[in-house]
């Protein structure tokens, strides 16, 4: 399982009955996580003195308790990157910290490929972890979301990291409409990143889900991969997809055409309490 030692704001104190015990910069959250399914003893002394704690709802969502002043929002860092963290619905703070070790293989590849013009599509971008990473190395990169709020959100983490004026598209669309389009006008990446959601419902209200759209999706992407491209990082938090599936399938779409090796494995979080380390989901990755 790949992680990074090189967190300092943020913190995965104890893990327990469903539930995560994080620490946001000197802010404590307690927030569910279905993959949490040991009772361990809750030793750490944070569990009874944290600042706000997530709830489910049985209808669906749910809603934070807030036992301390929480502020509205705050930001941490990453090495030398800045991200802005706000508690929002359906538990989310805005940021995957289990994310860094793929920003940091990210910066790698970018670095180490000795070009000056590497070109990234970042698809599902979110609030553009992998955004400001290759914004960083300087790359040009084109940021796509659906959502509008996540995008603006993207924005104000490269504003925060001092990289708003770097190379970048910020697009609200639908990824994969977005990447026929890019197909039809001859655009190119040298790196693409996917992190595509589990489950979801088009404009139209049909359902989308992961296991059945991966392959085709994958397929269509490897369509605007440039001649000699770097990377395909794929990211799934969806139970069913394993690791090895999806290095199979972009082992059968993407090695064919352009060689390569790919790799797969879990990603996760150190448990500062209990030294194990949290399944956050999987990541495969092509490599020239």
């Amino acid at each position: 399982m790949r992680n990074t030692n090189d967190w300092k704001d943020y913190e995965l104190l104890d893990t327990s009955d469903g539930e995560r015990l994080e620490r946001w910069g000197s802010t404590v959250l307690i927030r569910p996580d279905p993959q949490v399914i040991w009772k361990t003893p809750k030793q750490h002394p944070m569990w009874k003195s944290a600042d706000a704690r997530y709830h489910r709802s049985s209808k669906g969502g749910g809603s934070w308790e807030v036992y301390k002043h929480v502020p509205d929002e705050w930001s941490i860092q990453y090495k030398d990157l800045t991200f802005k963290i706000k508690p929002m619905g359906f538990k989310h703070t805005g940021l995957f910290p289990e994310q860094a070790v793929n920003w940091d293989l990210l910066r790698s590849v970018i670095r180490n490929s000795g070009r000056d013009d590497v070109r990234v599509l970042n698809l599902f971008a979110y609030t553009g972890g992998a955004t400001v990473a290759a914004l960083a190395e300087n790359a040009s990169v084109v940021h796509v979301d659906a959502s509008k709020g996540m995008v603006n959100y993207a924005k104000d983490n490269a504003r925060l990291s001092g990289l708003a004026d770097r190379s970048v598209r910020w697009l609200v669309d639908d990824c994969t409409k977005f990447v026929q389009r890019e197909i039809r006008r001859g655009n190119t990446y040298d790196i693409i990143i996917m992190d595509p959601p589990s489950y979801g419902r088009g404009p139209g209200g049909e359902v989308w889900k992961l296991e059945d759209k991966i392959y085709e999706l994958v397929e269509l992407c490897s369509q605007v991969l440039s001649d000699d491209p770097l990377m395909v990082l794929i990211n799934s938090y969806t139970t069913g997809l394993s690791p090895s599936v999806m290095q199979y399938i972009l082992g059968s779409i993407v090695v064919p055409r352009f060689g390569g090796t790919v790799t797969s494995d879990e990603i996760g979080l150190l448990t500062t309490q209990t030294g194990m380390c949290l399944p956050c989901g999987a990541s495969a990755v092509w490599s020239k």
